[in-house]
């Protein structure tokens, strides 16, 4: 897996409408920037990020790849849909998506925390490792408690997690458990949805499709997900005084990339893009030399002063 890799929720849907033809350019981008990790979602676009990835491989055999993709979201939330028979229709309707006859990695999409505790939910997993139908399982989660949870059960290959200047928690103790236990951290939403690119001010407008205005206090899916949960005007300000300090040679966005990737313990950040230049710009922030000191004591100085007694006690 690259560092830098690529998640494809943009590609499926939330974010404004992107057209087939940008979603192949991104994938086929971010290939070409050699990014070799693509995160996806049965959900995005009810299949359609999964799809537009299907497409991309079946027209570039040739493309070295490691595919992830989750599941969960398109059922009821409740614990008593993590079953065994729905595994198996939620994996073969991803095989079939995706063109994949057994799927890289397959990660529970953020389902109810009792779903961690379930020793069925984790036996079903094996049997899906046992059947073909997938080499590796991971978890995708909301909150510390559940990522140690799941690191805990000796079948969980990766744990994907928000990590970004604004949501430290993860490096009390989830980074920690992961490396002990051989465990891979993926780190998501690593621009706190796009406020780490100090591109926006107080007064951006998002379209009424893109999440960023229609969950701005979760009103349709966990807050933490939107803006990493923190006040959006505090969120802006606090953004452009960590631009202010990336290097000459690296945009605001790609030392907020960097800064992710290059923490011992994450093995790969997935950046999503809607352009050919995003994607490449995001795969070159893989290729960053080691931060300066004064940005990564500026991360640690504005989440503790700014962000820390809102976020830390929540997720």
């Amino acid at each position: 897996m690259s560092p830098v890799g690529l998640g494809t929720w943009q590609l499926g849907g939330d974010w404004g409408d992107v057209s087939d033809a940008d979603a192949r350019a991104v994938l086929e981008a971010s290939a070409e920037a050699g990014v070799t990790f693509f995160d996806t979602a049965d959900v995005y676009g009810d299949g359609r990020s999964e799809k537009s990835i299907g497409r991309f491989r079946a027209a570039n055999p040739g493309t070295e790849l490691t595919i992830a993709t989750k599941m969960g979201r398109r059922a009821d939330q409740i614990p008593e849909n993590y079953v065994l028979e729905n595994f198996r229709a939620w994996t073969d309707r991803s095989r079939r998506n995706l063109g994949m006859d057994t799927l890289d990695l397959v990660q529970l999409h953020c389902p109810p925390t009792a779903v961690f505790h379930s020793d069925e939910v984790f036996d079903a997993l094996d049997t899906l490792v046992d059947d073909g139908a997938i080499v590796h399982y991971g978890v995708s989660v909301e909150t510390c408690d559940q990522a140690l949870t799941a690191i805990a059960r000796p079948g969980t290959a990766t744990v994907q997690i928000i990590i970004n200047a604004f949501r430290l928690k993860p490096f009390d103790e989830v980074v920690p458990a992961a490396q002990t236990a051989g465990v891979g951290i993926i780190a998501r939403v690593p621009l706190a949805s796009g406020l780490l690119t100090a591109r926006y001010t107080e007064d951006t407008e998002f379209a009424t499709t893109d999440h960023r205005h229609f969950n701005r206090a979760g009103e349709a899916f966990d807050v933490g997900e939107t803006f990493s949960g923190v006040d959006y005007a505090e969120g802006v300000r606090a953004a452009g005084e960590l631009a202010a300090l990336a290097p000459e040679h690296a945009t605001p966005a790609q030392a907020a990339i960097a800064w992710v990737a290059q923490q011992p313990g994450v093995t790969s950040v997935i950046p999503g893009a809607r352009s050919v230049e995003q994607a490449r710009a995001n795969a070159a922030a893989g290729e960053l030399d080691a931060l300066p000191e004064r940005y990564t004591d500026a991360v640690t100085s504005l989440y503790a002063s700014r962000f820390k007694a809102s976020v830390h006690p929540r997720w």
